[in-house]
């Protein structure tokens, strides 16, 4: 039987050293903090023109970028299969640490 985000992780703040131990190769980050600001991008043009189609392309950006850097430069799996919620809630800790200097952008 396969655990749960509780059985091994009881908050956020156990759980963000974990995702950060999976993304200790830079490109990755940087691949995920692209996705990143591309979600953003694409949800500020969806709001502010209406278009609400380009909201399909969210998690394409979101996750693409991000897959990319594990598959290919991390050689790991992502962590959003085994924790969905902490994985999505650490890729924006993560961009906001790299951009005020707590992490290696």
């Amino acid at each position: 039987m396969t655990a749960h985000v509780s059985d091994r992780f009881q908050s956020f703040a156990e759980f963000y050293p974990y995702y950060l131990q999976e993304h200790s190769n830079p490109t990755c980050r940087r691949l995920h903090y692209a996705g990143s600001s591309l979600v953003l991008l694409i949800l500020a043009y969806s709001l502010l023109t209406q278009q609400w189609l380009w909201l399909l392309a969210v998690p394409v950006a979101g996750y693409g970028f991000a897959w990319v850097g594990h598959y290919v430069f991390e050689k790991n799996r992502p962590a959003t299969f085994k924790y969905p919620l902490y994985s999505l809630l650490g890729d924006w800790v993560m961009l906001k640490d790299a951009f005020t200097g707590r992490i290696q952008f």
